[in-house]
């Protein structure tokens, strides 16, 4: 997802200037506070929901768009992971429950917040699979500013057709319909069928297998999804769609590429999509790996919101220009040689809906990386140095605000620094590595050993440290976990120079980073957060340089 407050640029400017000093910790904050319902709707360890696995389901849903109602049913597969007779899903209290139906009987359910529990008659064993039926409508709640205060969009286009869209990150999918919601269990599969009136058509994920007419006036598109998808990105866009495709020859053959913008926005969108689309499969390919839903194929769907990651159906709506809606992120013009949303929210495939995290609080797995992607798709076509300078140019906007990683089990994430913070970070950690072909065998190899799977915090990390034969669990928990930018405090006299970390909270906190005498080569120390000597030959107080460009740290000399 595209980030919030991108343009704290005075801020940020302001925090980059403080850098240079200690920082010291705030007292007095008030903690935050949750409820239950925060706990019900974030919780993924409690037994109602880890008693089963959800393996598929069916969204059959009737959009009604002038009186803003929707109506239908989801059918719910899954696998039993323990004995049981309750469960937990989701549906958020606006929307109206008809009734749950089980093997032809209709279920007792109780409702609490946007929580429905579900009692069987009889217990269900562990390894059986099963399946029950939800039957719902009402009005759902209406996007206020989609993608970040999301719902469903009633919108019209410019020539006045209906044009409806649903956007739910962060929120669930249970904002529009029943669902297990949580990213930890993804379902196996799914198949989407959207009825919309007659003249516009809807694009869901996977593929398209039919379109009927029904009787009262409606048309039904069916979409068969057969990867596993987070339920948030399963989608509905509703509108006077125009349809072309081509196709991409990729490390795993042939990809489908089907692009779905609005009917009279047709040659814009061959004109945009048709050189920034491919170009981004390329690089994202050489850095991460296979595009990781082939069976799905690639879709881009206008959306009149920003956009969103839509697993193989990213909704668009950059209004076909270059930058962030015309303007370059990081400052430096490199941000204005290519369509920010095409780029970004498609390397959500690879970091969010390939890998995604379990806790909603572990959301930097799906931003860093894809906000790193950028510099990485930047370096691909305008070479390193250019790369380099983007990431670097998008410091602007961190805040140092708070934590990167949020609570966990309560359905809240962290600083919205885990955008640009974690760009840097992970930069960081690459120059760190310094061998640029076993960072790239790391960025794949995340996505080979994490294919279409949830993730941890620790596995991410422990797989990047295994991986490049270095400790780094410090570096991550001190710019993920805590909100303070280490600064290296160097200090001489005539008995040598010596550095160490200060405002550093993580345990056992020693980064390497790189000095030189002005106007020398780089070489690496690793100072610790006691004095220790500076060995290198020939660099003074009054001439050490140290490398701020690639490592996001604050420097004070004493």
């Amino acid at each position: 997802m595209q980030r919030k407050n991108i343009y704290a640029y005075a801020l940020g400017l302001l925090l980059t200037a403080a850098c240079a000093l200690p920082v010291k910790a705030q007292l007095g904050v008030d903690k935050e506070t949750f409820t239950r319902a925060d706990t019900l709707r974030g919780s993924i360890t409690t037994p109602l929901r880890t008693c089963y696995d959800i393996n598929y389901y069916h969204l059959d849903v009737k959009f009604d768009i002038d009186k803003k109602f929707i109506s239908g049913n989801v059918q719910f597969k899954f696998t039993a992971t323990t004995d049981f007779t309750k469960l937990q899903f989701d549906l958020w209290n606006n929307l109206k429950i008809e009734k749950v139906v089980y093997k032809g009987q209709e279920l007792a359910y109780k409702r609490e917040f946007n929580a429905v529990f579900l009692t069987f008659p009889n217990a269900i064993t562990k390894g059986s699979k099963d399946e029950f039926t939800v039957y719902y409508s009402g009005n759902p709640t209406i996007a206020k500013r989609a993608p970040w205060d999301g719902g469903i969009e009633f919108n019209v286009d410019s020539l006045g057709h209906n044009w409806v869209s649903t956007a739910c990150q962060g929120m669930g999918a249970s904002v529009w319909w029943p669902t297990k919601d949580q990213q930890a269990d993804e379902v196996d599969s799914a198949l989407i069928s959207i009825s919309v009136p007659n003249g516009l058509k809807d694009v869901s994920n996977g593929r398209l297998r039919k379109v009927t007419k029904l009787k009262d006036g409606y048309t039904r598109f069916d979409w068969f999804v057969a990867n596993p998808i987070n339920n948030y990105d399963i989608e509905a866009n509703i509108g006077d769609y125009a349809h072309y495709e081509t196709d991409y020859q990729g490390e795993k053959g042939k990809l489908t590429m089907d692009f779905w913008p609005l009917s009279y926005n047709l040659a814009k969108a061959k004109k945009q999509w048709g050189l920034d689309a491919p170009r981004m499969l390329k690089a994202f390919e050489h850095w991460f790996g296979p595009y990781p839903f082939y069976e799905d194929g690639y879709k881009l769907i206008e959306s009149h919101h920003l956009g969103m990651e839509h697993q193989s159906g990213t909704a668009y709506g950059n209004h076909y220009q270059n930058g962030y809606l015309g303007r370059d992120l990081s400052g430096t013009g490199w941000g204005l040689k290519w369509d920010f949303i095409v780029v970004h929210e498609s390397g959500h495939e690879w970091f969010g809906n390939n890998i995604t995290s379990k806790d909603l609080g572990d959301m930097w797995i799906h931003e860093s990386f894809t906000n790193y992607s950028e510099s990485l798709f930047v370096e691909e076509y305008y070479g390193k140095p250019a790369g380099q300078e983007y990431v670097h140019g998008t410091r602007l906007a961190i805040q140092n605000d708070r934590p990167i990683v949020g609570p966990y089990g309560v359905n809240k994430e962290g600083s919205g620094d885990m955008y640009y913070k974690g760009g840097n970070l992970l930069n960081m950690v690459r120059t760190i590595i310094n061998d640029d072909e076993k960072w790239r065998g790391i960025l794949r190899g995340l996505n080979k050993t994490f294919y279409h799977q949830t993730v941890t915090y620790d596995q991410v990390v422990d797989y990047i440290n295994k991986e490049s034969g270095m400790n780094l669990s410090p570096v991550f928990d001190q710019y993920l976990r805590h909100k303070n930018l280490p600064i290296l405090e160097i200090a001489g006299n005539a008995g040598g120079l010596f550095c160490r970390w200060i405002n550093a909270d993580a345990k056992d906190f020693a980064m390497p980073v790189k000095v030189r005498a002005k106007g020398g080569e780089y070489q690496f120390i690793t100072p610790t957060t006691s004095y220790t000597p500076i060995k290198l030959t020939g660099i003074t107080k009054e001439n050490i340089e140290v490398d701020t460009f690639n490592f996001y740290i604050g420097v004070l000399v004493e």
